[in-house]
């Protein structure tokens, strides 16, 4: 798709309203006027490829020219993964159940899969001996429709619980991953996982990027969902820059915990890079995928795989503050 059918494609389906609130906010925050703010972010829609969110996380009022040309923008992002994943082969990563059985050897966990089909009996097999439960749809991003559930959920037992999980559109009921102690740490009411993105490239097969992604108080450590990312070191498992959220907040140490953030070291850091990289070969028609990876005691496990890697968190501003942004890596393994 070019530029120009990408620009007037989002131009048909832009929330301008969004748009004029995103400009006073971008107005306070830059001292350029709204009438400055909105010409410039129609130009880089333009030459960049870049959504008025693009613009407002990436900073891009701030960037210069050569700076702006290395930022990993929504279209720039989305001809990336059309390029390189095959859409026949999302679903081994888009369904949660298809996932985890694909995937099994890298998530010891328990799991069941939840419907109109389920034996009541299995369910109750799954809930012996737990005190917390993890329910997710089968299908979705961001967070959205994850619940955590307690003993007291099915008290009344399997039957009630299985007509609530599904009243919830629940697909998928999981163990809860218990993280490392360190990882803990950082934020202990929410699994702080790695985001580790390989790319198997025609120049080069590897990790393009890793991000360390944090809660902020709630059970998701999604962006968002008020979440924050920190960029992680490639050779050394350390986290480079402060955490960053959506709001554009960045954050030295942890607001709850008081944890440093730049400086602080993945457990299992050479495993999960490992892990990441034997599964990477499991399905060679997709090229591009974003592991979320749990550190727990005994090594890290998969959360999930993203046939349609997010590319808000790998713009952030406040991981690249000499406005160079992540794009620069993305061309050492394919054209861009």
């Amino acid at each position: 798709m070019s530029r120009l059918t990408f620009f007037f494609k989002r131009l048909i389906r832009m929330d301008w309203r969004r748009m004029w609130e995103t400009t006073a906010l971008l107005r306070e925050r830059s001292g350029k006027s709204r009438l400055w703010l909105l010409s410039d972010m129609l130009f880089c829609a333009l030459k960049y490829n870049a959504g008025y969110m693009d613009y407002k996380i990436a900073e891009m009022y701030n960037l210069n020219d050569a700076q702006r040309k290395t930022v990993i923008t929504r279209g720039i992002s989305n001809s990336i993964v059309r390029r390189m994943n095959d859409k026949a082969y999302w679903h081994f990563f888009d369904d949660k159940a298809q996932f985890n059985m694909l995937f099994k050897e890298y998530i010891p966990r328990k799991w069941l899969l939840i419907g109109p089909n389920t034996p009541p009996d299995e369910l109750e097999k799954l809930c012996e001996g737990q005190t917390q439960l993890i329910g997710k749809p089968l299908e979705g991003s961001s967070g959205q429709g994850i619940q955590k559930y307690t003993s007291d959920d099915w008290r009344s037992g399997p039957k009630a619980f299985l007509k609530r999980l599904e009243a919830d559109s629940i697909g998928i009921l999981e163990e809860m991953v218990v993280q490392h102690p360190e990882m803990a740490r950082l934020c202990p009411t929410s699994v702080n996982t790695c985001r580790i993105a390989t790319l198997m490239g025609e120049r080069k097969q590897g990790i393009v990027y890793a991000f360390l992604r944090i809660g902020n108080g709630k059970v998701m450590d999604n962006v968002d969902c008020g979440g924050m990312a920190a960029r992680i070191d490639l050779d050394s498992g350390k986290l480079l820059t402060v955490g960053a959220d959506k709001a554009g907040n960045r954050y030295e140490k942890h607001p709850i915990t008081g944890t440093e953030i730049i400086g602080f070291t993945i457990p299992y850091w050479e495993e999960a890079k490992a892990m990441c990289m034997e599964a990477a070969k499991k399905v060679p028609q997709m090229r591009f995928v974003a592991w979320d990876v749990a550190i727990t005691e005994s090594g890290p496990t998969f959360i999930e795989g993203n046939s349609f890697p997010s590319h808000a968190v790998p713009q952030f501003a406040a991981h690249y503050p000499d406005g160079i942004g992540i794009l620069p890596e993305f061309r050492k393994f394919i054209d861009v």
